[in-house]
């Protein structure tokens, strides 16, 4: 109690101090919203949560609007049919190919057509690869052709293949223990499926540790929550000074196949062909588009998803979906003639499957401007029907989201979780802007990841219709606010 005495008497309030005293013991802070500190009230400009609930809650007629028209309005599954014309007419976006310029190219007319303000590319260098032919086939005990997709920056064999005996290790421990064994052989990573932020740790780090002990290549079980003898790619890294080798990914079918038959006491020998190549970086290009802010046209709610993808399937939901309610969720906002206080930016990456590449470099060319950003938000977790809203930032801020996603009950969707990471955020949140995201189904999602099952054809436009209007109120609702979000 001695601090808030010290307050008190502090303060030349009129008016009861044992009120005064009783407010700042049960913690009725008042949020001074520019500089993100909890003070105690002084005067009447500063505002009380409740008044900052009570002007959230007035958005409710547009919150309201927003949903009818996305969900059952003329917007209904427009986001879906966008999405399913450029999927059907440019097919997967490899970072680096042609496929992915000309997406970024109808993309940008798009936009243009859509009416959207400041329309632009921003240029970028990404990496190019590509995987070539590829083929496994097991020689012994039996002969077995493996479905298998090489991992990004993968290097390719030699023109007559590797042929080499397995090493089997469901885990970095055990190859380890097991290092004199792998020396001149295929290791097999048969990792069980934990997590993705847990598992995905063998896809990326498998070939470089596999080298380090003297491997000649690694095939990696899937990273996938389920299979149906579906390899999934995704990036692998290469490491200074450790000798590079291939490495692909089998199906979590295979691994357990080849797991069982070597705890057995089978002999598995292996030949692998991978005609995989890097080639130096290419241009490309984020492509951005705004609703100019009313009044405060400086400050920024950023929207976002990536416009590339893996070469296989289509990337209709990773990360076409993403990218496509982010779209819609301005499309909404301009169709209803809004125009919120803040610029509303709209930022399609590039190359975001090879790390994150192109909003690096955006964070690098904007990120004099962090102070100015309010909210960056990026949908990359899929577009099926989501459980809410994941977000990283203070906690006066996670209290606003709370009474934002308020708004959205009609169609029941409210909740607010941690974690509002994303691959092309993190830069922001790490400077200490608020990030959100969508919290999906993961189980799903992680199914058709990075596979050949990713088509539209999983896509459901009721589910999208719902994910983009959830991604238009809270970004309009966030940019339209009189104060920036708080930060820590």
């Amino acid at each position: 109690m001695g601090k808030e005495k010290e307050i008190i008497a502090g303060r030349k309030q009129a008016g009861n101090k044992m009120k005064f005293l009783l407010y700042a013991f049960v913690g009725v802070h008042l949020f001074s919203l520019n500089s993100g500190k909890a003070i105690y009230r002084n005067d009447m400009s500063q505002r009380t949560f409740q008044e900052i609930k009570e002007e959230i809650a007035h958005y409710g007629d547009v919150a309201k609007a927003i949903i009818n028209l996305a969900v059952y309005g003329k917007a209904q599954n427009r986001s879906y049919e966008r999405l399913a014309l450029l999927v059907d007419t440019v097919g997967p976006r490899l970072s680096g190919s042609k496929s992915l310029e000309k997406a970024i190219q109808i993309m940008y007319q798009n936009l243009k057509h859509d009416g959207l303000e400041n329309v632009h590319l921003e240029p970028v260098r990404i990496p190019h690869w590509e995987r070539g032919e590829e083929r496994a086939v097991m020689l012994e005990p039996r002969m077995h052709t493996m479905a298998i997709l090489g991992l990004g920056s993968s290097i390719g064999t030699p023109p007559e293949g590797i042929t080499a005996e397995v090493l089997v290790v469901t885990s970095f421990d055990e190859l380890q223990r097991r290092a004199r064994e792998a020396r001149g052989k295929i290791v097999v990573y048969n990792q069980p499926y934990t997590n993705y932020s847990q598992t995905v740790q063998y896809r990326v780090q498998g070939a470089v540790e596999a080298a380090k002990v003297g491997a000649l290549a690694t095939l990696i079980r899937s990273v996938a929550s389920f299979s149906i003898y579906s390899p999934h790619t995704g990036v692998q890294k290469y490491q200074d000074g450790v000798p590079k080798i291939p490495t692909a990914c089998v199906t979590v079918e295979d691994a357990e196949m080849i797991s069982r038959m070597v705890s057995r006491g089978s002999r598995i020998v292996i030949q692998l062909k991978m005609g995989a190549k890097n080639y130096p970086d290419v241009d490309s290009f984020n492509t951005v588009a705004e609703i100019v802010g009313s009044k405060y046209p400086e400050q920024v709610v950023l929207v976002s998803g990536h416009l590339d993808s893996w070469d296989v399937g289509q990337g209709a939901m990773d990360d076409g979906g993403g990218a496509f309610i982010s779209w819609e969720a301005l499309s909404l906002i301009k169709d209803l003639g809004l125009r919120p206080k803040r610029t509303l930016r709209l930022v399609l990456w590039t190359a975001e499957e090879q790390g994150g590449i192109g909003a690096f470099q955006y964070y690098q060319l904007h990120k004099a401007n962090t102070s100015k950003y309010s909210l960056v938000m990026e949908s990359d977790s899929g577009t099926f029907l989501p459980s809410g809203l994941q977000f990283t930032g203070s906690e006066k801020a996670r209290a606003i989201m709370k009474e934002v996603m308020n708004l959205l009950q009609p169609i029941n969707i409210t909740q607010v979780f941690s974690d509002g990471e994303g691959t092309d955020i993190n830069f922001w949140i790490q400077a200490g802007v608020p990030g959100a995201s969508l919290l999906d189904d993961l189980y799903k999602y992680f199914s058709f990841h990075h596979s050949r099952g990713d088509t539209i054809t999983i896509m459901d436009p009721k589910q999208m219709n719902v994910a983009a209007a959830v991604w238009a109120v809270v970004s309009y609702v966030i940019a339209d606010m009189e104060e920036m979000l708080p930060r820590s």
